[in-house]
């Protein structure tokens, strides 16, 4: 699963797969942070879309890391959900930080101004730790 986790890389966009109710596959376009010393992806996601319905329905998902045409790979695991962030200084905003700070390799310009932004979007972060990983050209 190595040669899988090095393509995954410290950050990126990928496509994560949810479970909807009728059993068809939810599609979000996403951008994560992978944190090899835990082994685990995060991503920031919002308390009232369908993906974040779908997986505290069914917690299966799956994420698709696609670099290029002919080289991507799937990664599987079960969702782990933070708490809503519900205060600027509760521990969802601090974790929300983090992650900021790992998918986008820099910091924010008003750190005030994005901790009262997550509470108003309700936003939460999903964990994702790997059990299965397959594709092509990896």
């Amino acid at each position: 699963m190595d040669a899988f986790l090095e393509l995954l890389g410290a950050r990126g966009r990928a496509t994560l797969a949810t479970i909807k109710k009728n059993g068809r596959p939810q599609l979000s376009v996403v951008s994560y942070a992978y944190d090899a010393a835990e082994q685990v992806i995060r991503v920031s996601i919002t308390d009232d879309r369908a993906k974040t319905h779908n997986m505290r329905r069914d917690p299966r998902v799956s994420l698709m890391v696609h670099p290029e045409t002919y080289k991507y790979a799937v990664y599987e695991g079960d969702a782990e959900l933070s708490a809503v962030a519900q205060a600027p200084d509760d521990a969802a905003v601090e974790e929300l930080i983090e992650l900021y700070r790992a998918a986008s390799g820099k910091e924010h310009p008003d750190w005030d101004e994005y901790r009262a932004a997550m509470v108003a979007e309700k936003r939460l972060v999903l964990r994702i730790r790997v059990t299965h990983a397959y594709g092509m050209g990896v």
